[in-house]
């Protein structure tokens, strides 16, 4: 089976960024784009951004590389599907020149459907190439349809979505971070879907630190 960017080697040259020192380093931008979740939504309409997968993984990355100049830049928008991220690529995510981009729409895409997704996803993933950046795909975090014994109909959908952002990874030769592979894994060996989740389909914090850790391993230096 095809694998996603090896995460090794994928960010080489944006952790050679973040490890050069004054005066010789710049500016990093990291550009968190889709929908509620890196938006920072806990409990809507309440936003908690500062306990949000964006901001902790700029919190983890100001502590690894102490020397770095750091943005992380959220361009998500609560309720959106990727179709609609898409369209506001260029504008709102590829005008800060991001050395990374990480794209999040998993969980709004189920409306969508899986063909108008991987369109989109796509079409995403190839503009931030085309323009020069990294690229971290996200599977969806879990949903109250992620319960253990929920019906089929319920749960199946989602887990679709992450099938297919797993092989669009693969595609285009991107990263790849499976936040509902490290929500499941919790609940297998730790603790309840609910630990997780602050109300039915946004995360809580401990939520959010799954995301930030599964993130900060694409940023490990060599």
């Amino acid at each position: 089976m095809a694998m996603h960017a090896d995460p090794a080697f994928y960010l080489r040259p944006v952790i050679d960024l973040l490890k050069t020192h004054w005066p010789e380093n710049r500016v990093v931008n990291i550009v968190c784009h889709g929908h509620s979740v890196p938006a920072g939504y806990f409990a809507t309409p309440r936003v908690d951004s500062l306990n949000a997968f964006p901001h902790l993984l700029r919190v983890a990355l100001a502590e690894r590389f102490p020397y770095a100049v750091i943005n992380v830049i959220v361009s998500a928008i609560g309720g959106e599907s990727s179709d609609a991220g898409a369209e506001r690529f260029q504008r709102d995510v590829l005008t800060h020149k991001p050395a990374v981009v990480t794209i999040d729409y998993g969980l709004n895409d189920r409306r969508l459907g899986l063909p108008a997704a991987h369109a989109a996803w796509g079409s995403m993933i190839v503009a931030a190439k085309q323009a020069g950046a990294a690229v971290l795909l996200l599977t969806p975090t879990p949903d109250l349809t992620q319960r253990a014994h929920a019906p089929s109909e319920e749960s199946q959908p989602l887990r679709d979505h992450a099938v297919q952002i797993r092989q669009l990874a693969a595609k285009h030769d991107v990263g790849l971070v499976d936040s509902q592979c490290a929500a499941a894994a919790y609940c297998q060996h730790t603790g309840e879907l609910t630990d997780l989740l602050s109300w039915s389909n946004h995360p809580n914090r401990a939520g959010h630190v799954l995301v930030a850790r599964a993130l900060m391993r694409w940023f490990t230096p060599a």
